[in-house]
């Protein structure tokens, strides 16, 4: 009967955590369309609402405002929009923290959890995993080994919190895993192994 159970639960809570996850996303997401005047929302236009055309509709007008600024008018368009951005005193601050991160997350170029690593955290011959994410510069890169390197090290079940380091790159190991396969490995606990331990 218990192994019964467990087999059960094994089943049905991914599934069931997927859909709650997937839902809340989405109905998130449908909330964009109170952005619309009272008279152009669905609900009143149609007589009932329609769950995730709000989802819909900020896809399509994500991916047409990057198909806008993918081109030279859009890209100028986008400049002119950043300038008076910032010239305003409060929203310059936020609005470049916000896009140097963006763009350093997202961005083709940049170059954040590109690279799994092992470090020694939190003191020696303790090993967790880590992922590189730039190199001091600065101020801070005067005062570090020439060779040091910043490090987000997650913390699990939850990679999205975690500790920022500078250590120098001897005290590093890299790995040849995927930043996928890391993430499930910190995810899971270290219960799921990478790919390339299976074989």
């Amino acid at each position: 009967m218990k192994k019964h159970l467990i087999t059960g639960l094994l089943v049905w809570i991914p599934l069931v955590i997927t859909v709650w996850v997937l839902k809340s996303i989405v109905s998130t997401l449908d909330q964009s369309l109170l952005l619309l005047p009272q008279a152009w929302q669905p609900n009143n236009l149609i007589g009932f609402k329609l769950w995730g055309l709000g989802t819909l509709i900020t896809l399509l007008v994500v991916i047409g405002t990057g198909v806008v600024a993918s081109n030279l008018l859009g890209q100028r368009l986008v400049k002119m929009w950043e300038s008076v951005l910032n010239r305003i005193p409060v929203v310059r601050q936020i609005y470049s923290s916000v896009k140097q991160v963006s763009d350093t997350l997202l961005g083709p170029g940049g170059q954040a959890f590109r690279k799994a690593l092992l470090v020694q955290y939190p003191h020696a011959g303790s090993w967790t995993i880590a992922f590189q994410t730039g190199t001091p510069s600065g101020e801070l890169a005067q005062h570090l080994p020439a060779d040091s390197i910043s490090v987000y090290v997650p913390t699990t079940p939850n990679p999205t919190s975690g500790f920022f380091l500078m250590m120098a790159k001897k005290d590093v190991m890299e790995l040849e895993m995927s930043v996928d396969d890391a993430l499930k490995f910190i995810i899971s606990m270290g219960s799921v192994a990478p790919e390339a331990a299976r074989h």
